[in-house]
């Protein structure tokens, strides 16, 4: 009888062991609106000394479906020298039964960019792994150790929407002797919180049972809603420069005199190249004519080389190269203009979607992109050096509306980047329709774009005339086009302005009724879905302010009068406004459309307000102009 008990007791544990983390214990209110769940993201970071830390991640993630296989990729990013141990992936089933594993052997090594490279010390060891099943367990466990303590990884619960987590942990262990500096930014909106414990050497950080977010309409980025832990050693290492991160003032010092001061040599040659140019005039115009020179001498590549990818070329490289990544190509402009005896701040800055700020209470290094800014009594100019087509002294929406880190002598010096108002990003239109018996239209139109709509129309510069022409029938695809063309585009790099003309002819504009036409007040308008929901759990953003004036002279088939027009209409909101007027003026229609948009990050109890403003608005554009035969 005791050998069967321990037979059963046997078989038991056997049963037990092959499900690991099956995919039925997770709780349902986890499955919610997620395409993976992270079931377990364990990170140990222990701090040695000055120039060693030791890391130990594992992560455990069900994908749940097809969705989910991109927010499960399996690689370590790290750089030559970094030493990496103890890798381990395992793959279950949905019932937690062991399906597959791989070792270190089985990852491919790549350069770190998506772009491609041409030089970079920043690699990727990464695994392809495709489940025909879903869903799908991948227990994923290494240890790397890197002597660049300059960088702890934030902690948080998650980057992307549709992703769940059960439980997170952050450990950090400080051996060094060294203050490590810490700093909680609680989540806005009190979507989850962190929880602490400290025993002096070592402090653990975790999330528990964190819903997904839902990828709803005009959801803020994630950063944005999430709480987030960020780690700074107040002595660090970075490819053997130590230095020292109390306030900003001490590790700009050393930013400048090992990043910046290092790259800073000129060349006869460049003396001469700027000598060339024979600058006269005001500092605005001087920089200008220097900056458009580089722009047309020069192209993008990304370089990742020099003290952890953060040191730019030389100048004489991109001088006798013409190319060069953010780092240098900025590094170049500011030489060229020290040449003219113009002095500017290199400046680090968080590029991307969501405007990302450095914390000036919490010093730290950080930042994804370099631009230059050059100080003058009217007002700071602005460079974007990696662009051959950006306008002189404009930002992109990537990087306004947020500060920057601004290397000088002296240290670091926080500085806003320009915030563009509705009325700077803005588009005007003027369109003359001439309307046809049989429902056809042609139409001629002129089209400008400032501010944050020049951004989004700056891609035309790129494409060639056939993939123009197909761009705007998919852009502008509320009229049925029968042939359209782009003509006359110019991008005004002096005042960032993108200008074209559109002659087409559309078919199906108007319907006809007995002896009558009718047809839509504008032409060209945004036909995007707006959806009320009553179930909204998160706040809205509206990314951008902007502004939208549209001129509208129809021209009516010879022998038509008109019948009727719609009243006109102004709609106000917190949103922004909206406002419809027409004017009859014999054989002709003219109509105006306004609309301006306010930017701001709203409460969700508002969405369905900003969804029925917008409606308001579609709804009349689409109002309808009747004509009569006479």
């Amino acid at each position: 009888m005791m050998k069967i008990l321990v037979l059963g007791a046997l078989s038991i544990a056997s049963i037990y062991f092959a499900q690991t983390y099956p995919a039925s214990a997770i709780p349902e209110n986890l499955k919610k609106n997620a395409d993976v769940v992270i079931r377990k993201d364990f990170t140990t970071a222990q701090i040695n000394k000055i120039d060693e830390i030791k890391y130990q991640f594992n992560t455990v993630t069900t994908v749940l479906n097809k969705d989910g296989d991109s927010k499960a990729l399996i690689y370590i990013p790290y750089q030559k020298g970094d030493n990496i141990s103890d890798v381990k992936v395992t793959v279950y089933d949905e019932a937690g039964k062991k399906v597959k594993s791989f070792s270190k052997s089985d990852f491919g090594d790549f350069a770190n960019n998506s772009q491609g490279v041409f030089y970079s010390d920043n690699r990727i060891l990464a695994l392809s792994y495709t489940s025909a099943y879903y869903p799908y367990t991948i227990d994923f466990s290494y240890q790397i150790t890197n002597d660049n303590t300059i960088f702890i990884p934030d902690f948080v619960p998650f980057s992307s929407p549709n992703i769940a987590l059960e439980e997170a942990q952050f450990k950090i262990i400080n051996k060094s002797g060294i203050e490590l500096r810490t700093k909680t930014y609680p989540s806005k909106y009190n979507y989850t919180s962190v929880l602490t414990t400290d025993n002096g050497i070592e402090k653990t950080y975790a999330y528990k049972n964190v819903p997904a977010i839902d990828d709803a309409q005009m959801l803020p980025q994630p950063v944005k809603i999430l709480p987030k832990v960020s780690f700074a050693l107040a002595k660090f290492n970075l490819e053997g420069k130590q230095g020292t991160l109390n306030n900003w003032t001490d590790f700009g010092t050393w930013y400048y005199t090992n990043l910046v001061e290092p790259v800073s040599a000129s060349t006869p040659a460049i003396k001469a190249e700027v000598a060339a140019l024979k600058l006269e005039g005001s500092t605005e115009e001087k920089v200008k004519k220097l900056y458009q020179y580089m722009q047309a001498k020069t192209r993008y590549i990304f370089v990742g080389l020099g003290i952890g990818g953060w040191l730019p070329m030389l100048p004489d490289e991109v001088h006798k190269k013409g190319y060069g990544d953010c780092k240098g190509l900025t590094n170049y402009m500011k030489t060229l203009l020290n040449e003219a005896g113009i002095p500017s701040n290199y400046c680090v800055i968080n590029s991307g979607a969501s405007q990302v700020s450095f914390d000036s209470d919490f010093p730290a290094m950080g930042g994804n992109h370099a631009i230059l800014m050059v100080p003058t009594e009217k007002g700071n100019i602005w460079l974007e050096n990696t662009s051959q087509q950006i306008a002189f002294n404009h930002l992109g929406y990537s990087t306004t509306d947020r500060n920057v880190l601004a290397v000088t002598k002296k240290g670091i010096e926080l500085i806003n980047t320009p915030t563009y108002t509705a009325e700077q990003n803005r588009e005007k239109q003027i369109l003359k329709i001439t309307l046809s018996e049989d429902s056809t239209i042609k139409g001629e139109g002129q089209f400008a774009y400032t501010g944050s709509q020049y951004d989004s129309n700056l891609s035309y510069a790129y494409l060639s005339p056939k993939e123009r022409i197909e761009s705007m029938k998919s852009r502008f695809d509320v009229l049925n086009f029968e042939k359209v063309e782009m003509k006359d585009f110019v991008n005004d790099k002096d005042n960032a302005v993108v200008k074209f003309n559109m002659d087409f002819k559309a078919n199906n504009y108007s319907k006809s009724m007995g002896q009558s036409l009718i047809f839509r007040a504008v032409p060209i308008f945004s036909n995007s879905h707006y959806k009320a929901d009553e179930n909204r759990e998160l706040p809205f953003e509206i990314g951008q302010s902007f502004e939208d004036e549209y001129e509208i002279d129809f021209v009516l088939p010879k022998n038509y009068k008109i019948d009727e027009v719609p009243q006109n209409v102004t709609i106000n909101s917190e949103f922004g406004t909206y406002k419809l007027t027409l004017v009859k003026n014999g054989e002709s229609v003219k109509v105006n459309r306004f609309i301006k948009i306010n930017k701001g990050i709203f409460p969700k109890e508002k969405y369905n307000d900003y969804v029925s403003f917008r409606k308001k608005a579609m709804n009349t554009d689409n109002s309808k102009i009747l004509i009569t035969k006479i």
